[in-house]
């Protein structure tokens, strides 16, 4: 008769990535030497009873041959980025009918996966690269907004646009997202035009200031994000950053960093000559979001009136992204 196995504990979770992570726990040294699978379960932590496993002598989701903890967990789910997950293991005994011999569940763990690295927002910078379409030239960064906001910022700002935190819009696993300040600005123009359009969900007055006191030789920029609405259109988030701030230093770290002559989103292209202007151009074909990690003075620029319609729309505020857009999702997660 085989003897009944301990029930795992002290389980540890480490090395947690956007899609993978690695557990280990604590066996008497007996069921080290004869367990011959690991049973883990894993579910989202929202919702009900975290703890919603299978019953005792059934394998569960994931069935592993034992090995050496800890061990590595990934591409057996699809884990997504940012997300709390809660997690459980059984030790079993494959016995010579085929039977599994198995403890007790360990304790629930929760924790929680990470944001997506630096590899997986290369492979969502080429899909964004895919979708940018030719380059068109503007003149000026703008922020559409109700009165009432310049308002706020003339009375009780001092004239400053101050930073505010990136909310969790777009890709869930997005480094920005609940962790970078900035002031988001548009630069995108009408094709038939060049200029910015005369309407907009945001409301009915325009800050805009000109491109070259933002987008010149003392800052970087970087790529953030690539996502959808269930719409046909693709957003692009990308940061603007004073060289050597806070904010450029938070994305040197964390974010891939674009050529600003050579990119097909973005560009600046300074003047050879004293007589002739720098070149700034956009994407045509996607809606560039800048997030400029500085305060702005409203005296940089001018606050007019635009002329357009500005009936309330969908806005990108917290926004979820399409997860099923075959053009913006990786494979690691949304």
């Amino acid at each position: 008769m085989e003897t009944a196995l301990s029930t795992p504990h002290n389980i540890q979770i480490c090395e947690v990535t956007c899609d993978s992570f690695r557990i280990g726990w604590n066996m008497t040294p007996e069921d080290t030497a004869k367990a011959t699978h690991f049973f883990i379960d894993l579910s989202r932590k929202e919702g009900g009873d975290p703890n919603r496993f299978k019953h005792r002598d059934v394998p569960t989701k994931l069935v592993a041959k034992a090995v050496p903890l800890p061990m590595a967990v990934r591409g057996h789910w699809f884990l997504s980025p940012r997300t709390e997950y809660c997690v459980a293991v059984q030790t079993a005994v494959r016995q010579a009918d085929g039977e599994y011999l198995v403890s007790d569940w360990s304790q629930v763990v929760e924790f929680c996966t990470g944001d997506y690295a630096m590899d997986h927002l290369k492979q969502l910078l080429g899909k964004a690269k895919g979708s940018a379409g030719r380059l068109l030239r503007f003149s000026v960064f703008y922020r559409n907004q109700h009165p009432d906001y310049f308002q706020y910022v003339r009375t009780e700002c001092g004239g400053l646009m101050r930073p505010a935190m990136k909310d969790n819009s777009g890709s869930h696993g997005s480094p920005i997202n609940s962790k970078l300040q900035g002031v988001f600005l548009s630069c995108n123009t009408e094709f038939d035009t060049g200029l910015p359009p005369n309407d907009s969900p945001y409301g009915p007055l325009r800050f805009q200031i000109p491109a070259g006191n933002l987008l010149n030789r003392n800052t970087n920029l970087y790529f953030a994000d690539f996502y959808c609405m269930y719409t046909a259109y693709h957003y692009v988030v990308l940061v603007l950053a004073p060289a050597g701030s806070e904010g450029d230093n938070f994305c040197h770290t964390s974010l891939p960093l674009l050529d600003l002559s050579a990119n097909p989103f973005l560009t600046y292209i300074p003047s050879q000559r004293q007589e002739e202007e720098s070149l700034f151009c956009h994407a045509s074909d996607v809606i560039l979001e800048v997030l400029y990690t500085e305060p702005i003075h409203l005296e940089q620029g001018s606050v007019v009136k635009i002329s357009g319609h500005h009936q309330m729309s969908q806005t990108t505020a917290n926004a979820k992204k399409d997860p099923s857009c075959k053009v913006c999702n990786i494979s690691v997660g949304r």
